[in-house]
C-alpha cells in the first residue's frame, strides 16, 4: 500500500513564508523558457485545446500570483473530475470569466498542487504528464507520487531515478 502524500509545511522555516518567485532568467515575451520540469528538462506545454496554465499560455508556469501552484499537467478523468467537484473545486463547468471552457475527461489541464495530492490520497489522482509538470510542484508533492501516475515514462527509466 502507498503512502499518502504529506504536504509540505509551507509556514515552516525551510519552506519560508513568501510567495514562491518564478526564475527570471529571460522574459516570457523573449521566447525563453524560464521554468523546468520535474524530470529537469524544459518546461513542454501541457495543453492548448483548451488552453491551460494559469497565465493561459498552454504551459503549467508559475509565479507569485498563482497561488493554488497550477504546477501539475494532468489529463483529467471521469473520476478526478468528479472527486474535484466533491471537494469544491468544479473544472467540469464553463467559467468564461476566466476564460475557463469547462474540462472533460481526457483533457490535459494545468491543476493546483494540492488538489492532485488530495486526489492521490482518496485514490482517484488523475494521470500526470511528467515532462509538463513544473518542477516547482517537488515543494508540495513528491517526485514518486508523480512518478506513479506518468503517462510520458520514457524508454530509458534511468531518468526518473533520482
Amino acid at each position: 500500500m502507498r503512502s499518502p502524500v504529506q504536504l509540505a509545511d509551507r509556514s515552516s522555516p525551510s519552506m519560508g513564508t513568501s510567495p514562491r518567485r518564478a526564475p527570471t532568467v529571460r522574459g516570457r515575451d523573449a521566447g525563453a523558457v524560464t521554468e523546468r520540469n520535474v524530470l529537469g528538462g524544459e518546461l513542454e506545454p501541457c495543453g492548448t485545446d483548451p488552453m491551460t496554465g494559469f497565465f493561459r499560455d498552454g504551459s503549467c508556469c508559475t509565479g507569485p500570483q498563482d497561488l493554488g501552484s497550477h504546477t501539475i499537467c494532468a489529463v483529467v478523468t471521469a473520476e478526478f473530475l468528479a472527486h474535484q467537484l466533491r471537494i469544491g473545486n468544479d473544472l467540469s463547468t464553463p467559467r468564461p470569466e476566466y476564460r475557463f471552457p469547462g474540462l472533460l475527461p481526457g483533457d490535459r489541464w494545468c491543476v493546483t498542487a494540492v488538489n492532485w495530492a488530495r486526489a492521490y490520497n482518496e485514490g482517484v489522482a488523475a494521470p500526470v504528464v511528467l515532462a509538463a509538470t513544473n518542477a516547482a510542484v517537488l515543494r508540495i508533492v513528491p517526485l514518486e507520487a508523480l512518478q506513479e501516475h506518468a503517462v510520458d515514462v520514457p524508454g530509458d527509466l534511468s531518468s526518473l531515478e533520482q
